[in-house]
């Protein structure tokens, strides 16, 4: 724990060091302002900490006998904190004991990423990870713990932003500010892969389950999002995905192709005090599909996150080497 804990202060030493010690020369241009609709922190090192609550658990269903499991992942509370400048971004996180959530069964695991960029304002790409190991299974009578139950998920989304005026970064990262109301439609491609490995031998009276299986998605995803600004204090974002696509898994040399439908939604509140910011921002991702003959997989991703932030004015070094490594990389790069 002192170990952990140690990462973050270093964390905000480094914030400290970047974005406090400068050079009384340098012009800041953070009032700058893209449009009517839209402000953009450009010389702003954007920090934060933050807990987040999250999981991906399988619904099983045996179509045969009618019953069904429900896989819920041990560790899922965690806290940390990360620093953004412009479209680089660090972070750490770990799920701490005095959790109540993360206290048992210490041989689980779980490890989520969520990394977004950003292309010419308007192309969007995201990247997921998650990877869990140790469940619970639970049915009618009973939850017992799985140690070597295991789930891998990797994948992501490329979308494309309509409108100009409509800030998505105003939600995911608060590096922009929404200065009047705006929406966008957003389609998108949405992929992952999925590695499942569902144990329960030995460990419950019925519907005992040894299963691997690989499982690929591929979906159409249009979405739609929405930027109400009641004052200019206060952002309330929602919207909603609502995807269609081919699922193509294998199970014990059993191959099958089937129809896969994607539901999301989301909602963000922030209170921004021009550098001081406040809020929180939830996410629920339902994957439904069939992955053989007998088995039914409902896959769940719930994702909850309260933050507390503040943008620093960057000093004079750190923004010369911010504008020599994008004359060098391409821009693409996480910005959350």
């Amino acid at each position: 724990m002192p170990l952990k804990n140690s990462k973050i202060l270093l964390l905000f030493f480094l914030i400290s060091y970047l974005g406090i010690s400068q050079n009384k020369e340098f012009k800041d241009t953070v009032n700058s302002t893209q449009n009517e609709y839209v402000h953009f922190y450009k010389n702003r090192l954007i920090t934060r900490i933050y807990y987040v609550n999250t999981s991906n658990s399988l619904t099983v269903n045996h179509e045969n006998s009618g019953k069904s499991l429900d896989f819920n992942a041990n560790k899922q509370s965690r806290i940390g904190a990360s620093v953004a400048f412009r479209k680089l971004a660090i972070s750490y996180s770990y799920a701490p004991e005095f959790i109540s959530t993360n206290k048992n069964n210490e041989s689980s695991k779980l490890f989520n990423l969520n990394l977004r960029g950003f292309y010419k304002r308007r192309w969007m790409q995201t990247i997921k990870v998650y990877n869990e190991k140790g469940f619970y299974a639970k049915n009618t009578v009973q939850s017992i713990y799985l140690p070597n139950t295991e789930s891998f998920k990797i994948g992501g989304s490329t979308s494309y932003i309509f409108n100009d005026n409509f800030s998505y970064r105003a939600l995911a990262s608060q590096n922009e500010r929404q200065l009047k109301n705006a929406g966008s439609f957003i389609p998108g491609v949405t992929y992952y892969y999925s590695n499942y490995h569902l144990n329960t031998e030995g460990k419950l009276d019925e519907n005992n389950l040894k299963r691997k299986y690989n499982s690929y998605d591929l979906l159409l995803s249009p979405s739609y999002f929405y930027n109400y600004v009641p004052n200019k204090n206060i952002l309330i974002s929602g919207g909603s995905t609502l995807g269609l696509g081919v699922n193509y898994s294998t199970s014990e040399n059993n191959n099958i192709t089937t129809l896969i439908t994607e539901l999301g939604f989301s909602g963000t509140v922030t209170y921004d005090l021009t550098n001081l910011y406040i809020g929180s921002h939830f996410n629920y991702l339902i994957l439904k599909h069939n992955t053989n003959r007998s088995l039914y997989v409902k896959d769940d991703i719930p994702y909850f996150q309260f933050f507390v932030g503040y943008r620093f004015k960057a000093s004079k070094k750190l923004v010369k080497t911010a504008e020599d490594f994008n004359e060098k990389i391409i821009p693409i790069i996480p910005n959350i």
